[in-house]
């Protein structure tokens, strides 16, 4: 295991800037999550790691050791590809006995080896087919096996679940968190898709544009997110947001909205324009005339558990989560109510979370900058 850190790291291809003086620490042991949007510069970051792409500039260090400008064998890391990248003429037990072989490895230790992990990845079935007769799941599997038996300081993995179908990259999930529970190596994986994050990560980092937005817990991520871009992108429905009528100043505990005073944590900075921000689940819907806010519903979506509510207001449309035992009717008038201690502020002009006293109860569990 080994503590991945890099420093001021860019990275320009002629006139495009991928990654933009990004510091971070990967802290040993942990499931570290590079999530966004495509060219975030997020499998670039990776890629640097792994010594695939040179920065521009900066440092990269695993385990205490610069390894910035050092080739990919040279460092003490496996990595997993999107795409298997699989050897179809050695077969399974080929597969996951290769980099071994290269390594000069003993007979017996790769007998050892192959053996514990096909039972940890219950593959053992498997040793002695093709590669190409297999389905995807079990392919993955060869893929993850392959780079697990190789005792890595750190696994790096860029969209390993992206070519599953949703069935098996649900279940893959599931295995890889549990696999990461029982190893403790340092893995930084990359990913698009936000629920693959929030299951498997112990840290995500949120990027867009080159630029490190957040790098938090998925619970602070998805609480706590530090700009309007993390809010919007984070969270199925997104994260409400309603632009607040006037100003607010240090120690206020209410903004308006829709000329309506609608209840915060207290504030612990002025802002000259807010957007506040509040998940779905945070608002329930009431009778007309109760709440802070009052909107008609518009639309409805059955979801098994819940409904997703959507209802319009003179501060635009807000999604609600309701309860399943009650199907709202379209064109109902209804009254809003927000739970204050989920609601949260934005700086309008910096795009900023704005410090309120359950923002700054948060801390932080990554080392970031």
């Amino acid at each position: 295991m080994a503590e991945i850190c890099i420093r001021n790291l860019h990275k320009r291809f002629s006139d495009f800037t991928a990654v933009k003086d990004s510091s971070l620490v990967f802290e040993d042991g942990r499931f570290v999550v590079l999530l966004g949007p495509s060219g975030c510069g997020k499998t670039t970051t990776l890629r640097m790691i792994a010594g695939l792409e040179y920065p521009t500039s900066g440092e990269i260090t695993l385990d205490g050791d610069d390894v910035t400008y050092l080739r990919p064998r040279e460092r003490d890391i496996a990595m997993v590809f999107q795409l298997f990248a699989l050897y179809p003429h050695l077969g399974v037990r080929g597969n996951l006995e290769f980099p071994l072989r290269n390594e000069g490895v003993a007979r017996a230790e790769i007998d050892r080896r192959v053996g514990e992990v096909a039972s940890i990845l219950r593959i053992g079935h498997l040793l002695g087919s093709s590669v190409s007769g297999l389905a995807g799941g079990d392919r993955q599997r060869v893929a993850l096996g392959r780079a697990i038996v190789r005792q890595p300081k750190a696994f790096l993995m860029d969209e390993p679940l992206g070519t599953l179908d949703a069935e098996f990259r649900e279940l893959m999930c599931v295995e890889l968190r549990k696999l990461h529970d029982r190893l403790r190596t340092t893995t930084v994986f990359v990913t698009h898709d936000q629920n693959e994050a929030m299951a498997l990560a112990d840290h995500i980092v949120v990027m867009d544009q080159g630029d490190i937005l957040q790098a938090d817990t998925p619970r602070g991520i998805y609480g706590f997110p530090a700009c309007l871009f993390v809010a919007k992108f984070i969270g199925r429905p997104a994260m409400n947001l309603l632009e607040a009528d006037a100003p607010v100043v240090r120690g206020d505990t209410t903004v308006r909205i829709a000329r309506c005073a609608v209840a915060v944590p207290r504030i612990e900075a002025p802002a000259a324009s807010v957007v506040l921000g509040v998940r779905p689940e945070y608002v329930r819907l009431c009778d007309a005339g109760r709440g802070c806010l009052g909107g008609r519903v518009r639309h409805v979506e059955y979801f098994g558990s819940h409904w997703v509510v959507e209802v319009r207001t003179d501060a635009g449309a807000l999604k609600v989560l309701a309860d399943k035992s009650a199907r709202p009717e379209t064109g109902l008038q209804v009254g809003l109510e927000f739970e204050t201690r989920h609601v949260v502020l934005f700086d309008a002009a910096t795009q900023r979370l704005l410090p309120s006293e359950t923002t700054l109860a948060h801390t932080s569990g990554m080392r970031h900058g």
